[in-house]
């Protein structure tokens, strides 16, 4: 008896985890094969993204800053061309990046939930849009590939993290 019991619980405990939803998902790889690989997704834990810094030269996207909640990330990639750097306002979150790329980034445009169109680089190459999969996400972290230049990006979308305080 206790046996079925066990049983029945596990199997009422498997089906209900098969029903929750899923919200993250995740987009790319866009551009080339070369450079060493990055990730922040441990910087997601320190709170939404809420600032991008990007460099770019006269054709490519050179490197990459993303500050999550009040931390900023590791700097990535090169560092020749001019640095750029744009806050979002509280509140508010990236939920479509474009772009286009070659052999390396060429091209970002971030799309906030206010509207907002933010755009990095040059209009050249093979272009990309990027979404999240579920609905009410949005860009969580960002992963990739850099060395003088960002040489590719992956998208990562979640849930707009409900622990931040300090946002």
């Amino acid at each position: 008896m206790l046996a079925i019991i066990l049983l029945a619980l596990l199997c009422a405990s498997a089906s209900g985890n098969a029903i929750q939803s899923r919200s993250s998902s995740y987009s790319g790889e866009y551009g080339g094969k070369g450079g060493k690989r990055f990730s922040h997704s441990g910087n997601q834990l320190d709170g939404p993204i809420t600032a991008i810094r990007i460099r770019v030269n006269s054709r490519y996207i050179v490197g990459l800053q993303v500050r999550y909640g009040t931390v900023w990330s590791e700097y990535v990639g090169g560092k020749q061309g001019d640095l750029e750097e744009i806050f979002l306002h509280p509140g508010e979150s990236v939920i479509q990046v474009s772009g286009k790329y070659r052999y390396y980034l060429k091209q970002l445009i971030f799309v906030t939930d206010k509207g907002r169109y933010l755009p990095f680089g040059k209009d050249s190459g093979t272009s990309f849009n990027a979404i999240p999969l579920h609905p009410n996400t949005v860009l969580r972290f960002i992963s990739g590939r850099s060395g003088s230049v960002i040489d590719a990006i992956s998208l990562h979308w979640d849930v707009y993290p409900s622990h931040c305080n300090t946002c």
